[in-house]
């Protein structure tokens, strides 16, 4: 694994606990760091956050890490003793509610093949009689 996973997997982690911790802010939402994408010269972070909710939900939450960015960046830089503190981009990451849209259309063709097949079987039944 190559330092710039390992940091991104740790400003991941770290910008969890921030946000989870010591920020207070009642836009927040249930907010979720999903993926952290850092430059090779770990200058840049793109912090992708999940929300649980509605598009409205989502440009709250982030309106209020955008306005807490420079604290959230601060105490990156001091927890994990950088260099330099990387420039911070939060980003929506709308995989989830992708996701469950997916499964759930597979689940409604389930449902369609399986009474399909029940139908068959009892046209297949009144025939037999």
């Amino acid at each position: 694994m190559a330092r710039y996973d390992r940091v991104a997997e740790a400003i991941k982690r770290e910008v969890s606990l921030i946000v989870h911790d010591k920020l207070k802010d009642p836009r927040l939402g249930f907010i979720t760091i999903t993926r952290v994408e850092v430059t090779q010269d770990l200058r840049f972070a793109k912090i992708f956050f999940s929300v649980l909710g509605k598009e409205e939900d989502y440009k709250k939450t982030k309106a209020a890490l955008d306005s807490a960015m420079g604290l959230i960046r601060s105490l990156v830089a001091q927890r994990l003793n950088l260099r330099f503190a990387p420039e911070l981009a939060f980003r929506e990451d709308h995989s989830s509610e992708y996701s469950a849209r997916i499964e759930e259309i597979l689940n409604e063709i389930k449902e369609k093949e399986k009474k399909k097949d029940e139908s068959k079987k009892v046209r297949r039944g009144n025939k037999k009689k």
